[in-house]
C-alpha cells in the first residue's frame, strides 16, 4: 500500500516540476519515464552483482547509465543534454524489450532548465528497485491525487487484501489465470508469487521447471480498458521476470473479441463506477444490465471453466440491492457459483474511498456439491480505518482464512460442529426463501440476531468518554482563499450544495497555516442557517483529511472509530432533524452551537452494523439516482416528440 515515504517523494517530484510543467498529465509522464529509467539501471546493477552482463545500458547506450547521469563532475547543461538525448534515443536501444521501447516512444524533455532537472533526478534517485511496488505505488498515487482513479471507480487494492484473495482462491501452476480489469497487474503478480511459494523447497527456492515457468507465464493474462494502466501493468510484470507479459488493452464489457476466452482462476477488483446513462454492453451477458458492477460479476461467473474458481471485490449494492437485475445475478451465483461472502470494513480503500465492499468467492465444484454458503466478517484488517491507514495489531484476516479453509474442506460432506468465530454458514434454501437472495450474512443468524433497539447516548456523553470531539471552523480572509494556496477549503455555504464534500468537489483553496483542518470521520453542521434551509444540509459526512474548514461550521470529529461519520450524518439529517432544529435559537435565522449538538441522543449499534446501514441506504440512493436519470432521459424523448408534433413534423 502507499507509504508515507513514497508519497513524500512523489509530492517532492511534482513540486519540482510544477513550475516548468503546469500540465498534470505531463508531470505524470515525466515522473513515469524517470522512474522506469532508474529502475532499468537498478536491474542492470543487480545483474552485474550476480555476475551477469548489463542488458539495458550496454554498448553505445552505456554512456546513459544512471550513475553517469548523476556523476558529480557532470555540469548542469551537460546533464540536461545527456538526459534529453537518452530518453529520445531509448526506443532505438536494442537491449530494451518492445514494451519498454513503447514507453519511451516520442518521449522528450519539455523544459531546458538544468537546475530543475538536477533537483528532479536527485528526487527520483531516492527510489530503489527492490520491489516494483515502488513504481506501482508511485504511479497510482499520481493518478489518485490528479482525481483519475475515483472518477472511474478504479480504486487501488491494498496489497494485503490482494494476497488474502489470492490465497483463498489458491491458483495452481497448471491453471489459466485472468484478471479482466487488471489495473497495474497486482493480482497477477500476487498469483505468481503464491504459486512460487507453493512450489518451493526447504530453502524457499521454487522448484518450477523451465517448461512449467514458460506455461505459467503464458497462462497469466490481464485486460484493462485504460492504455495507461496497460502500459504500467506491462512494466510491472516485466520487472517481475515476465519477458512477454500477456496484458492487452480490452474493454471487457463492450467488446466481444475475447468473449470465448475462459480461465480456471479469475481474480479481480473491477471498477465500481458506471458512466451517466450506464454501460452499453453487448448482448451475450446472462444478466442484462447497464451497471458495471453487475456486468463484471456476471462476466467473471460466465468465464470460469468447469472447475473454475474466482475471487472478486464488489460494492455492497451487489450484496443486497432489490433491483431485478441484482436479484437475478445473486440467484445465479447462489445456484451455481457462490462458495463464500467475506464482508470487508468500510475503510479498506482509504485514502481513495470509504466505500463499503465485500469479497465474493466463487467455486463451481464446491457450489455443485454443497447446499450451503459461508459468510465471514472482517472487522479489522491489520490497519486502522482512517485515511492514513496506520498499521495496528488487530487483524481478522488470518482467522477468516483458516475458517474458510476448514469450510472448503468440509462443505458438501459434514459441517457438524463447525461454528466459525468470524461468521456463519447458511443453507441455500434459506437464501432463496425471500426471493431476493440477500447476501448480508448477519440477517440469517438465528442466535444472537440483530436487536431492534440499541443503547443510546448523548453526543456530549461520548465526548466525555473521549470517543468523539467537537470543534469549530475558522474565519478566512480573501488572502486565505488565494488560488495558489495549498489546501482545499469548505465554507459553510457550500454545505448546502455539496452531496458529499470530498476534495474533488471543492474549488476554493487556502493556505493551511493556523487553520482548522479536517480528518476523515468529520461531520460538518452549519452553525448559521435559515429555517427553510435547515433540512437541506444539516449535516455532511467528510471522508478526507486536510481540508480547511471555514467559519460557521460546527465539527463533530468521529474519526470513523466508534461512530461511522456517514451513519451519524444520516441520523442527524433524518430521524433527528426535528430534534436538532428544536435546539436552534433564532427566528428567521437560526443558530446552532456545539453546545446544542451535544444534547442529541443517538442509538449506538456496533460499528459494523452502522456501516451496513449506511451501505444499504447508499444502495437505495444509487437506485433513486438511476431512476432519476431514466426519468430525465424519457422526459427529453417526450419533449422532443411533443416539439415535432407542435411543429407539424
Amino acid at each position: 500500500m502507499l507509504d508515507a515515504t513514497t508519497k513524500r517523494r512523489i509530492d517532492a517530484a511534482r513540486d519540482i516540476l510544477v513550475g516548468k510543467i503546469p500540465d498534470p498529465k505531463s508531470q505524470v509522464e515525466q515522473i513515469t519515464l524517470a522512474l522506469t529509467y532508474k529502475f532499468m539501471d537498478d536491474m542492470d546493477a543487480q545483474t552485474e552483482e550476480l555476475g551477469g552482463q548489463r542488458d539495458f545500458f550496454a554498448g553505445e547506450f552505456a554512456r546513459y547509465g544512471w550513475a553517469k547521469l548523476l556523476h558529480s563532475g557532470l555540469g548542469g547543461q551537460e546533464k540536461l543534454n545527456l538526459y534529453g538525448e537518452a530518453i529520445a534515443r531509448m526506443p532505438e536501444n536494442p537491449g530494451l524489450p518492445p514494451l519498454f521501447r513503447a514507453i519511451f516512444r516520442n518521449a522528450y524533455l519539455p523544459y531546458r532548465d538544468p537546475e530543475t532537472l538536477n533537483l528532479f533526478l536527485q528526487t527520483i534517485d531516492e527510489f530503489t528497485y527492490g520491489d516494483s511496488e515502488n513504481l506501482g505505488d508511485a504511479y497510482e498515487y499520481l493518478l489518485a491525487v490528479l482525481g483519475v482513479q475515483g472518477d472511474a471507480g478504479q480504486f487501488r487494492t491494498p496489497r494485503h487484501i490482494i494476497d488474502f484473495i489470492v490465497a483463498a482462491v489458491d491458483p495452481q501452476k497448471t491453471d489459466t489465470i485472468l484478471d479482466p480489469a487488471c489495473g497495474t497487474g497486482g493480482f497477477l503478480i500476487s498469483a505468481w508469487q503464491h504459486i512460487r511459494r507453493a512450489n518451493a523447497d526447504a530453502q524457499g527456492k521454487d522448484t518450477l521447471t523451465p517448461e512449467e515457468r514458460s506455461r505459467l507465464a503464458a497462462n497469466l493474462r490481464g485486460y484493462d480498458i485504460s492504455p495507461d494502466f496497460v502500459r504500467l501493468s506491462l512494466v510491472n510484470m516485466y520487472l517481475h521476470g515476465f519477458k512477454d507479459p500477456q496484458i492487452v488493452e480490452y474493454d471487457t464489457l463492450t467488446d466481444q473479441q475475447r468473449w470465448h476466452d475462459y480461465a480456471d482462476v479469475i481474480i479481480t477488483n473491477p471498477p465500481f463506477m458506471s458512466p451517466k446513462g450506464g454501460i452499453r454492453p453487448h448482448n451475450r451477458f446472462a444478466v442484462q444490465s447497464k451497471r458495471s458492477e453487475v456486468l463484471f460479476v456476471d462476466y467473471v461467473a460466465e468465464h470460469l471453466t468447469a472447475h473454475g474458481r474466482a475471487g472478486v471485490i464488489v460494492p455492497e449494492g451487489i450484496i443486497f440491492q432489490t433491483g431485478s437485475t441484482y436479484k437475478q445475478l445473486r440467484k445465479r451465483l447462489v445456484d451455481d457459483y457462490l462458495a463464500a461472502v467475506i464482508s470487508l470494513p468500510g475503510g479498506v480503500f482509504q485514502p481513495y474511498s470509504g466505500v463499503k465492499t465485500s469479497i465474493l468467492l466463487l467455486d463451481k465444484s464446491l457450489a455443485a456439491r454443497a447446499d450451503t454458503v459461508a459468510f465471514f466478517k472482517v472487522e479489522q484488517d491489520g490497519f486502522d480505518l482512517g485515511a492514513q491507514r496506520r498499521p495496528t495489531d488487530r487483524n481478522d484476516l488470518p482467522t477468516v482464512a483458516a475458517e474458510l479453509a476448514e469450510y472448503r474442506k468440509r462443505a458438501g460432506e459434514s459441517l457438524e460442529g463447525f461454528s466459525p468465530q468470524t461468521g456463519l454458514v447458511v443453507d441455500k434454501a434459506k437464501l432463496a426463501a425471500g426471493g431476493d437472495y440477500n447476501l448480508i450474512g448477519e440477517r440469517y443468524r438465528e442466535n444472537g440476531s440483530r436487536p431492534t433497539i440499541w443503547p443510546t447516548a448523548s453526543l456530549g456523553h461520548l465526548e466525555d468518554e473521549h470517543k468523539i470531539e467537537f470543534l469549530r471552523g475558522q474565519g478566512l480572509s480573501k488572502k486565505d482563499l488565494a488560488i495558489d494556496g495549498k489546501n482545499p477549503c469548505i465554507l459553510y455555504g457550500e454545505l448546502y450544495t455539496l452531496y458529499d464534500p470530498f476534495i474533488d468537489s471543492v474549488v476554493s483553496r487556502t493556505d493551511q497555516d493556523g487553520k482548522v483542518l479536517s480528518v476523515a470521520g468529520d461531520v460538518l453542521i452549519p452553525s448559521t442557517t435559515t429555517a427553510d434551509a435547515m433540512g437541506i444540509a444539516i449535516a455532511r459526512s467528510l471522508n478526507t483529511d486536510n481540508i480547511v474548514l471555514g467559519a460557521d461550521i460546527n465539527i463533530v470529529r468521529t474519526r470513523n472509530r466508534f461512530i461511522d461519520a456517514k451513519f451519524l450524518a444520516l441520523l442527524i439529517n433524518f430521524p433527528l432533524k426535528g430534534k436538532l432544529a428544536s435546539y436552534a435559537k433564532g427566528a428567521n435565522i437560526l443558530h446552532l452551537s456545539n453546545k446544542d449538538i451535544r444534547q442529541l441522543e443517538i442509538p449506538l449499534p456496533p460499528l459494523h452494523i452502522q456501516q451496513e446501514i449506511v451501505a444499504e441506504v447508499e444502495g437505495y440512493q444509487e437506485e433513486i439516482r438511476n431512476y432519476e436519470l431514466e426519468i430525465d432521459r424519457r422526459g427529453k424523448r417526450i419533449s422532443k416528440a411533443a416539439n415535432r408534433v407542435y411543429c407539424g413534423e
